[in-house]
């Protein structure tokens, strides 16, 4: 993507996992408001923990949603604010957005969610899966978290999404995918910003059986902490630190550097299976 056409505004898609009754996505239309056009895209419940999955065996309905009346009121600087409301998962709203309901999006912001979505966490979440379908499309992308669930505040979000946004009004550089996590912290005690590395993993998962009548049943919650020493160039350790942390991200799970190791293991498997009888 090249940089924006100086004849018009932005045009920024929002979507989220949180669903669209989620107040984090409502502060990101607040902020980026000031930047440009906003069209919200949102699933219409919560979908946290699907990844970047797509719904390609159903039908996937959207709908028009009625924005707040904070969001309708345009001038003094404010652009409009549009919104849809679909019953799908992130990826799916991205997608149908992108494909479908909104025209010439030139950035895409996912969240902001509440939890942090950091590490190898970035595998399973819907913020940063459904922000997968904007950046295989060439489209500058920002996924953003609040770690907290709970009284979760999202006032430094809405802080530092404005400018980040204004950021790309002028990028013509290749596309690109942060991801931003923001401590649970009060702006006061933001000790900075940092470009961080993706971490480990952050958290582990506990399953919990239960018994309904003669069937078994078994609860996966994501709730068992990981202990160990963040490396100190990683989001876990900016978060820790007290730090907003901006992660580019890229779409890449191949191993190139493990090409030769494989080969050795297959050995002489190719070989037998060319010489094998017709």
């Amino acid at each position: 993507m090249g940089g924006l056409d100086k004849a018009r505004h932005m045009k920024i898609l929002v979507i989220n996992d949180d669903g669209i009754n989620a107040p984090g996505i409502w502060a990101a239309a607040r902020a980026l408001r000031q930047v440009g056009e906003v069209v919200v895209v949102a699933p219409d419940r919560q979908q946290s923990g699907v990844g970047a999955c797509l719904t390609l065996h159903a039908p996937v309905k959207a709908g028009e949603w009625t924005v707040a009346p904070e969001f309708q009121a345009e001038g003094d600087g404010l652009f409009p604010v549009s919104a849809f409301s679909v019953e799908g998962t992130p990826g799916d709203s991205c997608v149908l957005a992108l494909e479908s309901l909104v025209k010439d999006v030139d950035l895409v912001v996912s969240g902001v969610n509440a939890g942090s979505n950091v590490g190898w966490d970035v595998m399973v979440s819907g913020t940063v899966g459904g922000a997968v379908q904007s950046f295989v499309r060439g489209i500058n992308t920002i996924a953003i978290s609040v770690a907290a669930v709970t009284n979760t505040k999202y006032d430094i979000a809405e802080k530092i999404l404005k400018p980040l946004a204004e950021k790309f009004k002028d990028y013509s550089g290749d596309p690109l995918f942060l991801n931003v996590n923001i401590p649970k912290i009060e702006m006061s005690q933001v000790a900075g910003v940092r470009v961080t590395k993706l971490g480990g993993r952050s958290w582990g998962e506990n399953v919990r059986a239960e018994n309904v009548g003669p069937e078994k049943r078994y609860w996966i919650s994501r709730n068992k902490p990981n202990n160990a020493t963040p490396d100190p160039d990683s989001d876990i350790a900016a978060i820790k630190g007290n730090c907003i942390s901006i992660t580019p991200m890229h779409i890449g799970l191949g191993n190139n550097a493990a090409m030769p190791d494989v080969e050795s293991l297959l050995g002489e498997i190719p070989q037998q299976m060319l010489d094998r009888p017709d």
